[in-house]
């Protein structure tokens, strides 16, 4: 009897110490000091969250499979910061701008023997998302991004359907590969490169709604215009030589007729967040007028720009790319 009272206590202390540890990977915050110390912190299976710092605007989440984090933005200010786990070696996760195509709160895998994806967030058809799972602190999961429990169940209440995930970097050792690319072909749905002679392609009718996201290649000399992850437009775009790699920038909304870009302090470029766009920044890309035109037309509070140094594709170079270790 002595020795089942002892046990039994053992095992309640026990309890309590796993509670504890599990409370003790997540913090909340409620200034972007003190986030940015937190986020710059993180071991495996540990988050951070601040929802106050931006109570309302249009959500963003980016994930650094470089780095192995996760950042989520609300009207261009970073809120919240996790470590993730991703797709190891042969189930690598795929890189470029997805849309949320799903949101499961009791999702159970239909190919992997039903194993539990609580608060999955659907990113591909073929079933690559967001959602609570494992966090050995390096890539192991079978292309999915996997989450802290409790974060992903506070990120899927701020999230909605068709909000943008960016997926970028390279997890493991470094390597010659191919140049990836941004966009995949997940991401664009019945692309048309655009021919001799021509300067854009507008085909609006190929996705009527859903949310936009323009995605500028310095490399390519291109932008790409998705709406609900089809692309429904394309043109050459003329881009200065200044910095423009892996910028991130979101519409807030609308003052007096003018529209307010805000960047997201993406990886390399975190003194940039909850910054107001230089309009000089933005109209320092050249297009054609009517192009520009039927952009203007489809932005709305919530849409989505990236403007980045690599390929739109993996077969638009074909040069090899030297990717750093993560630590």
């Amino acid at each position: 009897m002595k020795f089942w009272k002892a046990g039994a206590a053992a095992l309640s202390a026990s309890a309590l110490m796993s509670s504890s540890a599990l409370v003790a990977q997540g913090a909340t915050v409620s200034s972007p000091v003190e986030l940015a110390r937190a986020a710059g912190a993180l071991k495996p299976g540990q988050w951070v969250w601040a929802p106050q710092i931006a109570p309302e605007g249009p959500v963003l989440v980016y994930v650094d499979l470089s780095s192995q984090t996760a950042d989520v933005y609300r009207n261009g200010v970073r809120i919240a910061a996790t470590t993730v786990s991703t797709g190891k070696p042969g189930h690598e996760t795929p890189t470029g701008v997805f849309h949320i195509l799903q949101k499961d709160p009791t999702h159970h895998s239909s190919k992997y023997n039903n194993a539990p994806m609580p608060f999955q967030e659907r990113l591909t058809v073929d079933g690559v998302a967001l959602h609570a799972g494992g966090l050995p602190g390096y890539p192991e999961s079978h292309g999915c991004v996997h989450l802290p429990l409790e974060f992903s169940k506070l990120l899927f209440g701020i999230t909605h359907l068709g909000g943008t995930v960016i997926i970028a970097g390279q997890a493991g050792k470094p390597a010659m590969i191919p140049d990836p690319g941004v966009l995949g072909p997940t991401n664009t749905g019945t692309t048309q490169p655009i021919g001799p002679g021509q300067g854009f392609q507008w085909q609006p009718q190929l996705s009527p709604t859903g949310p936009v996201t323009v995605v500028i290649s310095k490399s390519d000399q291109n932008a790409v215009v998705l709406r609900n992850g089809v692309e429904i437009g394309r043109s050459r775009v003329h881009l200065p030589d200044g910095d423009f790699e892996t910028h991130v920038l979101t519409l807030s909304g609308v003052q007096n007729g003018r529209p307010e870009w805000i960047y997201a302090g993406v990886p390399g470029h975190a003194g940039e967040a909850g910054k107001p766009a230089d309009t000089t920044v933005l109209s320092a890309a050249d297009m054609p007028p009517a192009f520009a035109t039927a952009l203007r037309s489809v932005l709305a509070p919530g849409a989505t720009i990236l403007v980045t140094d690599a390929p739109l594709t993996a077969t638009t170079t074909g040069k090899p790319l030297t990717v750093m270790a993560s630590n």
